[in-house]
């Protein structure tokens, strides 16, 4: 069976009803044509909005495959004849240190982790600073118990950004695509019967599912089988740095779960002879490869820590600048070197001197200061780092004895 190996531009109809995607070629005639709008999502997915009624509500399967890790998740939206995009989700929860030459490697300062273990100690300053300890210890100001704090059932904050920031890529998919199934790897624990696992990436499993399943049904597919279908399709995996920002990492697992909607490894028995054999068909074509990070910003820092001359502790933290922007804003400079030079608003330099806005890339490494007239806003701030890192897939192997089955 011959396709095409041009990937699919998602449609949505005028009322924003997700249609099943379309070709690029055809995309383009309908712009140049009037038929259809030019969009991007908050996601930086390219998609396209009819101007009429289109000609059928029909839709084939769109499969959904997450592969989730401890700081990083690879999630892919695949069609039996196309693999439409893939993302590289960098997780908040659990961010590396850069150091990571050095002995005692510590999480980033600026991970839900450790930004929660700040506030907390913190917080126990501030507190100590208000007990008077020359009163009797019943008449010292200390906080009453408000309501007990140990019988509820919640998510570690750092787990729950994690699986937060995931089905945000699912929702904002979802309003572009007629996701039918979302398939989930199963990493192991025993969470569906006291809510624990074995690893930090097992925690908030269960609570994931009951989210997506709002979205599209969820499947439950086995760890061990990941690799069986990823071979399979001849898709590389790259298990010595989970850290790069590529599709071998993470995307091509979440390709071949995916891939478990549309091809099986069952057994047979012909005769005398018996086995098993791959049944099936699908088609991997080269598809939009973006990454996904979270802005590092001090949202609830009230201050820095130490204090200046005078006996003043400086702001720290906040999403306001006096120059109109916002922390987290994607904006474009042309001054250095007549070249455009796009990135996110970070902090900013506001004194008689000096008035800066500092700008970082989707890693949040700081590319330069800019003067606030030479910089243009370009998107509001969606609290998402979006990077464009397309890499051409591999070709499928072509199994042999493959069909196409019908109840597939």
């Amino acid at each position: 069976m011959k396709t095409s190996q041009a990937t699919r531009v998602p449609v949505v109809d005028q009322e924003n009803k997700p249609l099943m995607p379309t070709t690029p070629a055809r995309a383009r005639k309908w712009i140049e044509k009037g038929k259809a709008l030019p969009k991007r999502n908050n996601l930086g997915v390219f998609y396209v909005q009819l101007t009429q009624k289109p000609s059928d509500y029909k839709t084939q399967p769109v499969i959904a495959g997450v592969d989730r890790g401890k700081c990083f998740t690879g999630i892919a939206f695949q069609t039996r004849l196309a693999t439409i995009v893939l993302f590289h989700a960098c997780l908040p929860g659990f961010y590396k240190s850069k150091n990571l030459g050095k002995k005692n490697v510590k999480l980033d300062r600026q991970s839900v982790t450790a930004k929660m273990a700040k506030r907390a100690e913190l917080r126990r300053t501030r507190r100590g600073q208000r007990i008077n300890r020359n009163k009797p210890f019943k008449l010292r100001n200390h906080r009453q118990k408000r309501f007990n704090n140990r019988r509820k059932k919640k998510l570690p904050p750092s787990v729950l950004s994690n699986r937060q920031m995931e089905l945000r890529i699912l929702n904002e998919m979802a309003l572009i695509l007629p996701i039918t199934e979302i398939r989930d790897e199963a990493c192991g624990g025993d969470t569906k019967k006291n809510g624990l696992g074995i690893s930090r990436v097992t925690v908030g499993q269960e609570w994931f599912r009951e989210q997506a399943s709002l979205i599209a049904p969820v499947i439950e597919i086995n760890s061990y089988d990941t690799g069986k279908y990823r071979d399979y399709l001849g898709l590389v995996k790259d298990k010595t740095d989970k850290s790069k920002q590529t599709q071998e990492t993470h995307a091509n697992d979440a390709i071949a779960l995916a891939a478990t909607r549309f091809i099986r490894y069952r057994p047979f028995s012909r005769g005398n002879t018996h086995g098993h054999e791959w049944v099936g068909f699908i088609n991997i074509t080269p598809a939009p490869f973006i990454v996904i990070t979270r802005p590092k910003l001090f949202r609830r820092k009230l201050h820095q820590e130490n204090y200046t001359k005078g006996g003043l502790l400086k702001r720290q933290g906040g999403t306001v600048t006096p120059f109109g922007f916002r922390s987290g804003d994607y904006v474009e400079t042309t001054f250095t070197n007549k070249k455009n030079i796009r990135g996110y608003v970070g902090g900013f330099t506001n004194t008689n001197k000096t008035k800066n806005i500092a700008v970082y890339d989707h890693n949040w490494e700081r590319i330069s200061q800019y003067e606030p007239k030479n910089l243009r806003l370009i998107q509001r701030s969606t609290k998402l780092c979006i990077f464009r890192a397309d890499k051409r897939l591999p070709r499928p192997r072509k199994a042999r004895g493959s069909v196409q089955l019908n109840f597939l």
